[in-house]
């Protein structure tokens, strides 16, 4: 599909639909934080996109039903401006393209774009919405916002959302950088009843402070699951020979220095990891064919998606 909404972020990256998650013949699709805001006047502030967003659709999830003909062909789809309004307005939109094919997308939840955050030094500093992944359990949604370092809960069928669980920042332990740091959640699965998040860390990334939390979905209660990593921005559980293994997807083993991501197999939370892969570019989620023991990478920097094999 062509024509999603994606924007230049607030700290000058380019921001649009993020995380993916496939529901029988529905596919819901979280859209980033575009270009809502942009950097404030004092160093390390952010304020409203002065023009406004160029999409009515950020900071949201869309459902994109097909049928099973559509999934098996490639002829694609395009978005354009005038569905992107119909959408944000309540509208369920079908699109066609040139096979005959259609299929119906909906808006799920918009959340806010920003909240009021005023510092000290700036009143009128924001913090931004940034859905960046999700999974759905029955008839919920659960998304992770990198910007407000919460997951929030959907109901698929209302739209009703509301926060599940927020991280508190962290106590910088380096002598540089800022006093706190954020949690900034990414990757989201869920794993014998509790979702597991992995909590990626902000600036300046100290070694060791990325973890996986456990969070349960009816409480939200919260508890460390895998601790110790760097930069962790995906996780997923699968069964190996009879228990359940976990693998973490790590952007970067040393932020600061520029190192490759890497990739962890873990046979329990607190077992010493196996290092699968440690030369990926930045990378950022992963999905796993259980019928190949194939594992599939994205990669932000290279546009490419990598193939790992992975024993069971």
């Amino acid at each position: 599909m062509d024509g999603l909404p994606s924007g230049i972020n607030d700290v000058g990256d380019p921001s649009g639909p993020a995380g993916l998650f496939p529901s029988g013949h529905t596919l819901y699709v979280a859209i980033g934080v575009g270009d809502v805001g942009m950097e404030g006047p004092v160093p390390g502030t952010t304020v409203p996109n002065p023009g406004g967003p160029s999409s009515p659709l950020f900071s949201s999830v869309l459902a994109i039903h097909f049928s099973a003909h559509v999934e098996k062909t490639t002829a694609g789809f395009t978005l354009t401006t005038a569905d992107e309004q119909a959408l944000a307005s309540g509208q369920k939109v079908t699109l066609s393209n040139v096979g005959g094919d259609k299929i119906t997308i909906e808006l799920v939840v918009n959340f806010p774009n920003f909240i009021s955050n005023p510092l000290p030094f700036f009143a009128d500093n924001i913090r931004l919405s940034n859905p960046y992944d999700l999974v759905a359990v029955g008839n919920q949604l659960y998304v992770t916002d990198g910007g407000r370092n919460l997951v929030w809960q959907v109901d698929v069928n209302s739209g009703a959302f509301s926060v599940l669980a927020a991280f508190p920042p962290l106590a910088n332990p380096l002598p540089f950088g800022p006093p706190f740091i954020d949690a900034v959640p990414t990757g989201i699965a869920y794993s014998d009843g509790q979702l597991l998040v992995t909590l990626f860390r902000g600036f300046p990334f100290p070694p060791g402070a990325s973890e996986v939390r456990a969070v349960d979905p009816e409480t939200g209660a919260q508890a460390p699951f895998i601790t110790g990593l760097s930069s962790a921005i995906d996780v997923l559980s699968f069964r190996s020979k009879g228990d359940t293994d976990y693998l973490v997807l790590q952007f970067s083993t040393d932020m600061l220095a520029g190192n490759p991501g890497s990739l962890l197999r873990f046979e329990t939370p607190t077992s010493t990891p196996t290092i699968v892969a440690d030369c990926l570019i930045t990378p950022t989620s992963m999905t796993l064919d259980e019928k190949t023991d194939t594992l599939y990478i994205t990669e932000l920097g290279t546009g490419r998606v990598v193939s790992v094999p992975i024993l069971p």
